[in-house]
């Protein structure tokens, strides 16, 4: 290990883990001399790299853990695997404006040589990430709504119902899920005594009262948020074999069970119909739409928006 990047990404991940390492072992795992480690450590100092060192008997390095961003070095291949990871979170959670993934992406592309671009240009024209479905999370939100519930917090928000309308919610946090490319809040509804799942996106006002709560058991057809108590559930006979179908859909949360040979229905509780059905027509096989009468209706008008936007042609 000779090139000295490649030995500062080693010296880095040795003491990642914040415990003083004798200048002697370290000097060792990379083969090199006791001098040249010096040399290594003031180069990560340098670069912004805290890096304590304590006297003694060959002397110790260590890298506290708690401090501001530092620079990173990253290898090539980490590099392209981070520019295109940053470049399709932008694609699939991209709001109206720049968020803090695309100000990533931009400093990060900025340093990356001229070699690696046309890698992630590659890359990126080979594959693709479904679009988000509109406005971005507020990402603030997301981690507040983490914290409480991490530290079982009680919250307390007002939030936007389906039909419009609005209303202070009490409730238990107990864990965060991402769901086609939407942050969801399953919580103990205070208020409904019932489990509930919450839209990020809809939940305004949060505040942590600072009360604490022990944690309940969560039942089993709550575990996976979708389909919830009490609310309407979409079902969908697709008139092909459940394999196929499994393959091609895009919407995860659910059941999918076999009714036939050749046929199988999926039942879901989605609280966003319009995507949903944009999501049913992306599987490209036959189906009907059971229920409910939100999901019949958003799947009209995406029908009726596709034929208008191929009007046929006069002869």
């Amino acid at each position: 290990m000779n090139h000295p990047s490649a030995r500062m990404l080693e010296l880095l991940s040795l003491l990642a883990a914040g415990v003083p390492r004798p200048g002697a072992d370290l000097a060792a795992r990379l083969g090199v001399s006791p001098r040249t480690l010096r040399r290594d450590v003031e180069r990560l100092r340098r670069l912004g790299y805290r890096v304590e060192s304590a006297r003694g008997t060959g002397g110790s390095y260590r890298l506290p853990a708690g401090q501001e961003v530092p620079p990173l070095l990253l290898s090539e291949e980490e590099a392209v695997a981070t520019a295109v990871g940053l470049r399709h979170a932008a694609a699939a959670y991209g709001g109206d404006g720049p968020g803090p993934v695309d100000t990533a992406l931009h400093k990060l592309e900025e340093a990356l040589p001229v070699r690696l671009r046309g890698r992630i240009e590659g890359l990126l024209a080979a594959t693709e990430v479904p679009p988000g479905p509109g406005r971005a999370d507020d990402l603030g939100t997301v981690e507040r709504l983490a914290t409480a519930t991490h530290l079982r917090f009680h919250v307390r928000f007002r939030y936007a119902a389906r039909d419009g309308g609005a209303g202070e919610r009490r409730a238990e946090p107990h864990r965060l899920v991402l769901w086609a490319h939407r942050w969801y809040l399953l919580a103990w509804d205070e208020d409904r005594a019932d489990w509930r799942t919450f839209r990020a996106d809809r939940i305004a006002g949060l505040r942590v009262p600072g009360t604490t709560f022990s944690p309940r058991p969560v039942p089993e057809e709550s575990a996976g948020l979708f389909p919830r108590p009490g609310e309407p559930k979409g079902a969908v006979l697709f008139l092909a074999p459940a394999g196929a179908v499994a393959r091609r859909l895009t919407a995860r949360a659910g059941t999918l069970e076999p009714t036939g040979p050749d046929r199988c229905r999926y039942l879901t509780g989605a609280d966003d119909w319009d995507w949903l059905a944009g999501a049913l027509a992306s599987v490209g096989l036959p189906y009907r739409v059971e229920g409910p009468p939100e999901l019949a209706r958003a799947t009209r008008v995406l029908a009726a928006r596709a034929a208008a936007a191929t009007p046929q042609a006069r002869i």
